[in-house]
């Protein structure tokens, strides 16, 4: 053996104190990769985004009559509250999406239909196209884009909407259903991609496409004018949750007239 060399030793580390901070640096090694692959999958995976109850299919109870609610944000704002008022009474539906404007009515109509199980019967349709049509676009399809500005268009023409409701008002009179067109909601000053004054221009073009039918008008944008400053937010097109409810209350009762 070599003098000033010690098998027990390595330098002037024992070989016992080596050996342990060895195993403990593998163990922290191990632990840190485990805990960074899993931190890893944590940001992969996607957040679970809460579902609008508004957006949930509603299951029919027998025996009760069927009401469809047709419509833009606005409508999905309320219809929870509108099933809420009528339980027990009716089996409120609506399309599980934004219906948007008469455009993509006309696209989805057929299939909007068929909510809740294709070839059951409706008694009521509740139904408005307008602010999604009114709204202003880019030149490059940009959403909301400021009136005025250069190639900036109102997405569906006063022109295409009147052709576009009168497609999509003889497609809901072949459902037998009884029929009631609300109103289009008022814009109110400093709405982003719309003009003031415009929801009343598309809702007197409404009135004609409808004048002489079975087709029953719900004036909502009257009661909702009314009210603006109570129930509408600043410089928008919506409603706050309690403004929401308020315009249920009034959608509510239109339907229950139409339901006697």
């Amino acid at each position: 053996m070599t003098e000033g060399f010690s098998i027990r030793k390595l330098g002037s580390i024992p070989m016992r104190k080596l050996i342990t901070q060895l195993v403990v640096t593998a163990l922290a090694t191990g632990l840190m990769s485990s805990a960074i692959a899993e931190t890893g999958k944590a940001k992969a995976m996607p957040k679970k985004k809460k579902v609008n109850p508004a957006m949930i299919p509603v299951q029919d109870i027998e025996g009760l009559p069927r009401v469809l609610l047709i419509g833009d944000s606005i409508s999905i704002g309320y219809t929870v509250a509108v099933r809420d008022l009528l339980k027990g009474k009716a089996n409120v539906h609506r399309p599980l999406t934004n219906c948007g404007p008469t455009t993509r009515g006309l696209e989805g109509i057929d299939e909007w239909l068929k909510t809740g199980g294709a070839g059951k019967k409706w008694d009521v349709i509740h139904f408005n196209w307008g602010l999604h049509d009114l709204k202003y676009m880019g030149s490059n399809g940009e959403n909301l884009a400021e009136p005025g500005s250069e190639g900036a268009h109102q997405q569906v023409s006063m022109e295409d909407y009147v052709d576009n409701l009168s497609k999509l008002h003889e497609v809901l009179m072949g459902t037998g259903a009884k029929l009631i067109w609300r109103t289009t909601t008022p814009v109110p000053e400093g709405a982003e991609g719309r003009v003031v004054g415009d929801s009343a221009k598309y809702n007197e073009l409404a009135a004609q496409v409808f004048e002489g039918s079975d087709v029953a008008t719900h004036d909502l944008y009257s009661f909702a004018l009314d009210r603006a400053d109570e129930i509408q937010l600043p410089a928008n097109v919506h409603y706050s949750s309690e403004g929401s409810k308020k315009l249920a209350k009034d959608v509510v009762r239109v339907i229950e007239e139409a339901l006697k």
